[in-house]
């Protein structure tokens, strides 16, 4: 954990100073404008996958979009490898942290959420790798009182051990033969299909467009009108449940699991409680028959809308 000394509001130094030391301030002076899309990546004491991310994301045919470093109270390697990252990034990139008080994505999503500066936000983890035109996809499907609904492609740990920053650079994890080749024999339809068929699988699929950490995007004004995330909801759900009240509000989801393509890395889920799965699965199952839309415990503490 970084070391603040006796600073009393440690948390808000820390976003500030990761501000100016990573560049965003370089890159909208470069760019003579306001950033409009925001990519939030939340991540948790996983460096070297969060890398192989900011590598997918260096890579994107779209740049015009700001990175926000959603960090639920990661150890200091990763703060320096952000800094490092963001020194000859293409866009820039600013680390919102706090401490390390248990499972707190929520929590941290919402600040992240709160200090972007996009009017339109794209969500992601740190453990999954996008296409190269994994932004540009959700930017052409954006419209407005609507969210992007995107899926991603599990591949083992052997697969994921494997990938490097020429590999990423090169598309490869995204290449049915290379796959194959690198310890994942089955490769999803979603990597196999392109163009009109991705376009016609999306409208054929039985899969219900949800709200998916891993991989959606909406107008942050939408995002506001909800309240963020239930911050009551740890690990299980807690994604779909923004999704759920974004509905109950009127926000329409897009389908698009077989466009907007990400890898996701393999890794081990400690943090998985079943008592707590049950908690969230009794809270959505409210927000769901009551037709809840704002989070009374999100961005705003406040039990009115």
């Amino acid at each position: 954990m970084p070391n603040f000394g006796c600073c009393s509001d440690a948390e808000g130094i820390f976003e500030l100073l990761h501000a100016r030391v990573t560049g965003s301030n370089h890159a909208r002076t470069r760019n003579h404008h306001p950033m409009t899309t925001s990519v939030i990546i939340s991540t948790y004491n996983n460096p070297k996958w969060l890398e192989r991310v900011v590598w997918g994301y260096q890579c994107q045919s779209c740049l015009d979009f700001e990175m926000v470093i959603a960090d639920d109270g990661s150890r200091e390697d990763t703060a320096a490898l952000v800094r490092h990252l963001a020194a000859n990034s293409p866009f820039p990139i600013r680390h919102v942290w706090h401490a390390d008080e248990g499972f707190r994505k929520c929590a941290i999503l919402n600040k992240a959420i709160s200090s972007a500066e996009g009017d339109y936000l794209l969500i992601s983890d740190g453990d999954c790798i996008p296409r190269k035109d994994f932004v540009q996809v959700h930017m052409d499907l954006r419209k407005k009182g609507h969210f992007i609904s995107g899926g991603y492609c599990k591949l083992p740990m052997e697969t994921s051990l494997a990938i490097t920053r020429e590999d990423i650079e090169e598309q490869r994890p995204f290449d049915p033969a290379w796959l194959r080749n690198n310890g994942c024999p089955q490769v999803p339809l979603k990597l196999r299909a392109r163009g009109g068929m991705a376009k016609l699988l999306n409208k054929l699929t039985t899969t219900l467009p949800s709200w998916n950490g891993h991989n959606s995007s909406a107008w942050k004004e939408d995002i506001l009108s909800v309240n963020g995330f239930n911050e009551d909801m740890s690990y299980g759900g807690l994604d779909r449940e923004l999704g759920e009240r974004m509905v109950n509000k009127g926000v329409i989801p897009i389908q698009a699991r077989h466009l907007a393509i990400c890898v996701h890395l393999d890794h081990s889920r400690g943090y998985v409680k079943k008592e707590l799965v049950e908690q969230n699965i009794a809270l959505r199952r409210k927000t769901r028959s009551n037709g809840i839309a704002w989070a009374a415990n999100g961005i705003v503490k406040s039990v009115k809308n």
